[in-house]
């Protein structure tokens, strides 16, 4: 089944992205992915809202004593009141906030934008609450009212939904994506004959997440973000183990890591033995983005899930207007744009968070790393993928910012990954893994003075001509190294894939992190031949080599001048 569901989801990928991308002949893929993620945004809080009302239709008709939602069909006079009722309380509020689903208006569901898209221009679509007649002004302005009556229904969504109509498509092109989207069973979705398991919430969550990943090659580098690769947001994720305190991000992106938090905690309820939905009541949000774009797909992305967020009061630059001066996460994670150069003020200097050294004012990467450890809780865990160039440079301050952080025991771990990771850039990157205390606990071991290395670069496979990826075994190969070393459990050293370093070690090579300098080489399998024995057999068969090339170029030399040329 696991096959069938990929296969469907990849088929609504390339379906839906085919139209989506017809709008490219009129918007660059910096304007057209606001449009398109709007109307995912649409069709994701409208069906999530149908779901809970059949839900809550079944629950009003279902007599059980445990049942608080059952309406009895005696209390009614006929079917038709019956009816009446069920379809009157189908429409208070409280019932879907309490599962943190939407609520979604009649105007904005999306069986009503559907029918009432293709009508005529001008045509009277409904009445207002004041009894006027409303009428069809065009697609575009429908779709905005659409997102204008869930934003008043919806506090935290205000002024975060980004409107279509400023855009200036045609109403047939609207028409046509309207369509596509719909043209679709995401709530009993089928393939080969097969009824597949997944919710509406778990398709149009994935095709989010991958038009987030096409719209950030088709931008490139241009988009100002480099979109962090699925698996190695999941490895982060893994290797962190987020299940419950306060995780941060402060340069978030469209919020992939929280995704992936969320998603975390879903999948290791049953391991854990624990309920997710109560388990995810445990963990807080908090998130800034300097894009302003971005700012609003994030909390898109965390709306389209359910998940409570505070990504602050607006967009904002981290270093120059922190918007949670007083936060102390208990995670923190973040993939910012690497080697940026124009990140200085003048405001910035003796800042509070250079506790580790003033990072050079041409590029932000110890800037981002003193960033979030000054955020980062007493006993909390952070994860930061950085150039490599992080590892070892010691250039403008660099390394002494460096060297502080390992005298001060706060590199837990070091992952070197493979190169063509990413969607837009080819810069070489690795994961810093910091932590405020080492001394152990909760199950893990004292590891003060020491340093897990670990060189991912031979892992992964090309999943097309140029990008790279991990298998989902990859990434566990990786994560449980650092989990049986933290836990004492099961851990060796491994020639060229991982090695536990004390501080004498990291002295020794100057302060550089770079994990192949530690792990060496893998080990080559011996063939059990005496080194002696090998070397004649190998030189006897050269030498019968050599005279079979000879012999080959006499020949080829004879048939040349039978031929008639000169040799």
């Amino acid at each position: 089944m696991q096959g069938l569901e990929q296969q469907f989801l990849n088929n609504l990928d390339d379906k839906l992205w085919k139209a989506a991308d017809k709008l490219r002949n009129n918007l660059d893929a910096a304007n057209y992915k606001h449009i398109v993620l709007g109307l995912i945004f649409l069709k994701y809080v409208s069906d999530a809202f149908e779901e809970r009302q059949r839900e809550l239709r079944a629950l009003f008709q279902q007599e059980d004593d445990d049942n608080i939602y059952f309406l009895p069909r005696e209390d009614y006079d006929s079917d038709a009141e019956y009816e009446q009722a069920i379809t009157a309380e189908l429409e208070i509020r409280d019932y879907y906030q309490e599962q943190n689903v939407f609520w979604v208006p009649r105007e904005a569901r999306w069986s009503t934008l559907q029918s009432t898209a293709t009508l005529p221009i001008g045509s009277v679509i409904w009445t207002d609450e004041n009894g006027q007649e409303v009428k069809l002004r065009s697609v575009s302005w429908l779709l905005d009212n659409a997102l204008d009556a869930i934003e008043k229904a919806n506090v935290r969504l205000k002024g975060i939904l980004n409107r279509i109509s400023q855009y200036q498509l045609d109403n047939d092109k609207l028409i046509g994506l309207i369509n596509s989207f719909s043209d679709t069973s995401f709530s009993q979705p089928e393939f080969d004959g097969q009824r597949l398991n997944l919710k509406s919430k778990d398709i149009l969550g994935h095709v989010y997440e991958y038009f987030l990943g096409q719209f950030a090659l088709a931008e490139g580098k241009q988009g100002g973000q480099y979109y962090t690769p699925k698996s190695i947001v999941t490895l982060i994720v893994e290797m962190l183990q987020p299940f419950k305190g306060r995780v941060y991000d402060p340069a978030m992106g469209s919020g992939g890591f929280f995704v992936s938090s969320d998603k975390f905690i879903e999948e290791h309820a049953e391991v854990k033995h624990y309920d997710a939905r109560e388990q995810k009541k445990q963990i807080s949000i908090y998130g800034q983005e300097s894009n302003p774009t971005t700012w609003k797909l994030a909390a898109m992305n965390m709306a389209i899930r359910g998940i409570d967020f505070n990504f602050g009061a607006k967009n904002a630059d981290s270093f120059l207007d922190d918007q949670h001066p007083d936060l102390r996460a208990d995670f923190v994670m973040a993939n910012p744009p690497f080697n940026i150069k124009d990140w200085w003020h003048p405001k910035l200097e003796a800042d509070v968070r250079w506790q580790y050294g003033t990072p050079p004012q041409g590029n932000a990467n110890f800037a981002w790393m003193q960033h979030m450890l000054h955020h980062l809780a007493p006993n909390g865990s952070m994860a930061l993928l950085l150039a490599n160039g992080s590892m070892s440079s010691n250039t403008n301050n660099e390394g002494a910012i460096r060297r502080a952080l390992i005298e001060a025991d706060l590199v837990e771990c070091m992952v070197a990954l493979p190169g063509q990771l990413f969607t837009n850039t080819q810069i070489p990157a690795c994961i810093w893994f910091l932590t405020k205390n080492k001394a152990g606990g909760q199950g893990k071991v004292d590891r003060r003075g020491q340093t897990l290395f670990i060189d991912a670069r031979q892992l992964g496979y090309m999943k097309d001509r140029v990008l790279r990826d991990f298998t989902a075994q990859d990434i566990h190969d990786v994560a449980d190294t650092l989990h049986a070393w933290q836990e004492g459990d099961g851990y060796e050293d491994q020639a060229g894939f991982c090695f536990a370093a004390e501080l004498k070690d990291i002295q020794k090579h100057d302060f550089v992190l770079t994990p192949g300098r530690y792990v060496g080489a893998a080990a080559v399998e011996e063939d059990g031949e005496p080194f002696a024995e090998k070397m004649a057999r190998l030189t006897e068969q050269l030498q019968v080599q050599f005279a079979e090339g000879a012999r080959l170029e006499g020949e080829i030399k004879r048939n040349l001048v039978g031929l008639g040329y000169e040799c």
